[in-house]
């Protein structure tokens, strides 16, 4: 089995390219169950990436936000292989 590559999407309210960004497995899980929150707040909510950078994020502009695993074969959202 693949190691996990945990990311953060983001698909912001205006449309366009969805964000995405690495994060270690350890803010993943403490990202999770608090984003559908942050996106009714519209908080503004610093994130710790991957490579340790740290991301200020203003869910207010966010209309979907979701962990997934880059490792994934599947590109299409809620289809998991």
């Amino acid at each position: 089995m693949a190691d996990l590559k945990p990311s953060l999407v983001l698909h912001l309210a205006t449309g366009g390219e969805f964000l995405l960004f690495a994060l270690a497995p350890q803010e993943s899980g403490k990202l999770a169950g608090r984003l559908a929150q942050l996106v009714k707040a519209g908080a503004v909510e610093s994130v710790t990436t991957k490579d340790d950078s740290v991301v200020a994020i203003n869910f207010g502009h966010v209309a979907a936000a979701y962990i997934d695993d880059l490792n994934r074969k599947s590109k299409v959202f809620g289809l998991h292989a």
